[in-house]
């Protein structure tokens, strides 16, 4: 071989060399798992339409491994033990109990939550501004807003002084945040509370009729990711006890409760896949700083009202963001 023909050799092989490497990256398809403790909803078709959004199409350049514990807190570590086999790249997570499972299950593929209670007291981070660790995305900060749905129920019901609060069985960072932020609010505005404790589906019948003996004039609920798959039950038996209701999330009034009160979720899919982008294109989840909720949306179920026999003030709907008729 000549020193010419080596050189233009030499040349093409250089030539070569950055467009195989970027049609390797073209061709490279990311496995991205979706742990969800409830059964997917609307959120999963979101962060899908989301993800396209970013020319992210599955069966092109990702692909979703998709497992859910079905609302069995039980399961959430087998299953992310078992996206972690799979070697993904990246698991998203629809609450902060399943963002838990997944920590544990592994402290090196990044984990993005489409939202948690409050991501610092479940453990999941340092601080908002800076995680450290491999989990990042979206936090509720829920228990900040107990006063505001006090607040609400007052404006609705003046008379109202015994309020229920349907909460979960067990003692977790989240959950007594939550109690002692709504039983300070309840002490400000003179009213008294009544826990009423659930588990599981099966046991919100009893919760309900204990409700009634005690005769609480209204039910205040916390974000119970158990209780999610029951959401049709509780507003069912709201209606059957004649109980108005108020919780976290719009998934309740949609479903037959009276009305909540907290941070749009419609917007937390979208934001979870610019995370979602940000980290395949080389950011290190830890660095991404969680974000906290801007926007906070109230959400009246009429027909719901007038079955209840109420009369919503024009005052609250007229600030309602969506009016169920």
């Amino acid at each position: 071989m000549d020193r010419r023909t080596f050189l233009v050799g030499t040349g093409a092989a250089v030539l070569a060399a950055p467009l195989a490497a970027e049609a390797q990256q073209a061709r490279k398809v990311y496995r991205i798992g979706y742990l969800s403790f409830a059964p997917p909803d609307a959120r999963l078709d979101s962060f899908r339409k989301a993800l396209r959004d970013l020319d992210y199409l599955e069966g092109r350049n990702i692909v979703l491994e998709i497992l859910s514990a079905e609302g069995r807190p039980d399961r959430l570590s087998d299953l992310a033990a078992d996206l972690v086999r799979r070697r993904v790249d990246l698991i998203v997570t629809d609450t902060g109990s399943a963002a838990g499972a997944a920590k544990k299950a592994t402290q090196t593929v990044p984990i993005v939550m489409l939202a948690s209670a409050d991501a610092v007291r479940q453990g999941l981070a340092v601080s908002l501004a800076r995680p450290g660790g491999n989990v990042t995305g979206l936090t509720m900060i829920t228990p900040e807003l107990s006063r505001k749905r006090l607040e609400l129920l007052r404006e609705l019901f003046p008379r109202v002084s015994h309020v229920g609060v349907l909460w979960c069985v067990g003692g977790s960072p989240v959950t007594k945040q939550q109690w002692a932020e709504t039983k300070a609010a309840a002490d400000a505005l003179g009213m008294r509370l009544a826990s009423l404790e659930a588990e599981r589906r099966e046991d919100l019948a009893s919760v309900f009729a204990s409700a009634g003996t005690q005769r609480v004039e209204a039910v205040v609920g916390f974000d119970c990711p158990p209780l999610y798959s029951a959401v049709p039950s509780i507003a069912e038996l709201s209606l059957k006890h004649r109980l108005p209701t108020m919780f976290p999330f719009s998934t309740y009034p949609r479903a037959g409760g009276l009305m909540s009160y907290g941070a749009d979720f419609e917007d937390a899919p979208r934001r979870a896949a610019t995370y979602v982008d940000k980290i395949l294109k080389g950011a290190k989840p830890g660095e991404p700083p969680i974000e906290q909720p801007t926007k906070f949306e109230l959400v009246i179920n009429l027909k719901t009202a007038k079955a209840l026999g109420l009369t919503i003030p024009s005052s609250v709907l007229g600030r309602a963001d969506e009016v169920i008729q």
